[in-house]
């Protein structure tokens, strides 16, 4: 399992957003972009006609342009084209269609940048809310360990195992139960509860997605009233969240229960006799294919299969969560994690496509 921060750095950095996050739900009509000949977009906050609000500039990240253009029905191949070498022509395509546009939209920033474009339905579970009620129920759990926990531009990761729940997947091959709670404040997923399989002899971790608890991010709107722009900070958000992280809980609990867990692994233990009869290069391309692996991916993947030395459903579930230690990014390392735990649960009839590859 790739590591990430300490506890200590985690928390030190969810109480530093907090002090610096704001939330802007508005019209698309008060919002225009500027962008600079080196490519630089910033939006525009208009307080023309808002007495009560002094207005901003804010940058904008490569994930709030992607969403902006999104919601402006701009290709966003031809927006980040427009950006790059024809700015005033992206400027006057993006402000005709935001006045056009007429819908109220969450604007999400963090350190004087746009960090999501959203809905104005978009429920907000924040990372600090979610971690405040998450975490003591975490630390019940019998000998608690948290093994790998992230915050990301898009994502926080919270992936704990307790030794007290165990399963001989082969002699010696003693596997650990785990959660992993999954968050994000920008519109890339859900919140979500997930078993977690950890694997002793190699740090492997899996995740067993079919077993989730998910929560989307949509809710009733953010404002019904007349005004114009509405300014949120953080600390007015939490009452909103609160009766939902209490059902949490519950799934947490669950989802390290003895009977979850052994029903993971009882399917991970299967894959055993699953024998990868054909070409494993070919075998780890039909993968590539299947779950869009790039080549750096199917290499890396290959390369832990044929070090492994275990030609068997086993041997390339293991080798997939074993390449997610070695690749940089954390968000995509949990993919790969995610993808062991798909492997598990294919029909007999896919893992042939996989098995007999030639």
């Amino acid at each position: 399992m790739k590591s990430g921060r300490s506890l200590t750095d985690l928390a030190l950095e969810l109480k530093r957003q907090l002090a610096t996050k704001r939330d802007l739900v508005l019209p698309t009509s008060l919002m225009r972009s500027s962008t600079d000949e080196g490519g630089n977009l910033r939006l525009i906050v208009d307080s023309s006609s808002h007495t009560g609000f002094s207005g901003a500039e804010y940058g904008v990240t490569n994930l709030a342009r992607r969403q902006l253009a999104e919601k402006l029905k701009i290709p966003f191949a031809y927006f980040e084209r427009m950006r790059q070498s024809q700015p005033d022509l992206l400027d006057h395509n993006v402000n005709t269609w935001l006045q056009a546009d007429g819908d109220r939209r969450l604007v999400r920033t963090l350190d004087g940048q746009v960090r999501a474009v959203l809905s104005d339905r978009y429920r907000r579970l924040d990372n600090f809310d979610l971690a405040d009620d998450i975490f003591p129920i975490l630390l019940r759990l019998e000998d608690a360990q948290f093994e790998s926990v992230e915050l990301t531009e898009t994502k926080m990761y919270l992936k704990v195992i307790t030794p007290r729940v165990t399963f001989e997947v082969a002699p010696g091959d003693i596997v650990q139960a785990g959660v992993v709670v999954t968050n994000s404040e920008v519109g890339c997923g859900t919140l979500s509860v997930q078993p977690l399989v950890y694997r002793l002899v190699c740090k492997n971790g899996l995740i067993a997605s079919d077993y989730a608890l998910r929560k989307t991010h949509v809710g009733r709107s953010l404002s019904s009233d007349e005004e114009s722009l509405n300014v949120y900070k953080d600390d007015t958000l939490a009452a909103d969240d609160r009766a939902f992280f209490l059902k949490v809980r519950d799934v947490v609990e669950a989802a390290v229960s003895e009977a979850t867990f052994r029903k993971v692994a009882l399917k991970l233990q299967k894959t055993r006799d699953l024998r990868l009869t054909g070409d494993p290069v070919k075998t780890v391309e039909v993968l590539a294919n299947r779950y869009a692996l790039n080549d750096s991916e199917r290499t890396g993947v290959l390369r832990h299969l044929i070090i492994g030395g275990d030609l068997s459903g086993y041997g390339l579930v293991n080798a997939i969560t074993h390449f997610s230690q070695d690749v940089d990014d954390y968000d995509r390392a949990t993919e790969f994690e995610a993808l062991g735990g798909k492997l598990i649960e294919l029909a007999p009839a896919e893992w042939k496509g996989l098995a007999h590859a030639a």
